[in-house]
């Protein structure tokens, strides 16, 4: 069930409490009450970075409100770019000593990256997954998206209004009914080290890859993803609510897995190489060659 689904069943009960109710269904007590707090000039300003960040992901606070002044006429200070960019879970991809909403649990394990020298030879051989932040017109939700990095096949998603872990679980557990991947790839945020999410990753015998910090390489194919849903879906049109982003969302992943055509795929579309090449429901073999990914292949690599 969505995070929305789960809120629905919470009622008030004299035999279970409302915080009984709220783990037994895996969602933040706090988030019962949650309405995004912000005024309409930071919703124009967060609008605004989302279409700079997607543009020029490498940019950090400093040069953001130079672009913000520069391409949308809106001016901000440095320690009000920052705090909107937390809120919207947005770094700079280089190096760099910064809180943001992807901080990871002191608590959680942190595994290994696994990815050097290594690239998707073959479907569910690389699962790529990462959350990005979605405008709405007045307010905000986050999309989480788990992508097969051979096909560029979306295998599932899911919205949230908070960035909390279930959404997240949701998804990969959906993902899982029916195929299992070699490794799986994501970077070091709470919503991934969340030992409910790992765990269901050991459960299912995937292997789990996380990103090092400030390496803007490691998830590259899902930053790609980011760009093209933004550009060809959510600039064109004003989402009224979560809802409404669902149900287009829905009809855009569907186009985009079957109608769409990638240039890296020989113009194919995703559904023809991830289908196309999976024999079996279960985990592809582990003992694929591993191909070594360079940097000219990398560039010619296009979402």
């Amino acid at each position: 069930m969505t995070h929305e689904d789960r809120r629905q069943l919470i009622v008030p009960s004299q035999s279970i409490s409302i915080r009984r109710q709220t783990e037994l269904l895996e969602i933040n007590r706090a988030s019962l009450s949650y309405q995004p707090i912000v005024n309409e000039h930071d919703l124009k300003i967060m609008r605004a970075l989302d279409e700079v960040y997607t543009k020029r992901p490498f940019y950090g606070s400093r040069r953001m409100r130079y672009a913000l002044h520069d391409d949308h006429q809106l001016d901000a200070c440095r320690e009000h770019i920052q705090r909107l960019m937390r809120i919207m879970g947005l770094e700079a991809i280089y190096p760099k000593q910064s809180r943001n909403t992807s901080i990871p649990d002191g608590s959680h394990k942190k595994y290994p990256y696994l990815l050097n020298g290594v690239t998707a030879s073959h479907p569910n051989h690389i699962w790529g997954t990462d959350i990005t932040y979605i405008r709405l017109e007045h307010g905000w939700c986050y999309l989480m998206a788990i992508l097969d990095w051979h096909s560029r096949h979306v295998v599932a998603w899911e919205l949230s209004p908070t960035m909390e872990s279930g959404f997240c679980i949701t998804a990969m557990g959906r993902a899982l009914q029916d195929v299992v991947p070699d490794i799986v790839n994501m970077d070091q945020g709470s919503q991934f080290t969340d030992h409910r999410f790992t765990g269901l990753l050991a459960e299912h015998g995937a292997q789990i890859s996380m990103d090092g910090r400030g390496r803007c390489m490691d998830n590259i194919f899902t930053e790609r993803l980011w760009r093209t849903v933004k550009y060809e879906e959510v600039y064109l049109k004003s989402y009224r609510t979560i809802h409404e982003a669902r149900m287009n969302l829905s009809a855009y992943f569907e186009f985009y897995n079957n109608q769409r055509r990638h240039q890296s795929l020989d113009y194919q579309t995703p559904a023809m190489v991830y289908y196309g090449k999976t024999a079996n429901k279960k985990s592809a073999s582990a003992d694929a060659e591993l191909i070594p990914m360079t940097l000219s292949n990398l560039s010619t690599m296009v979402v």
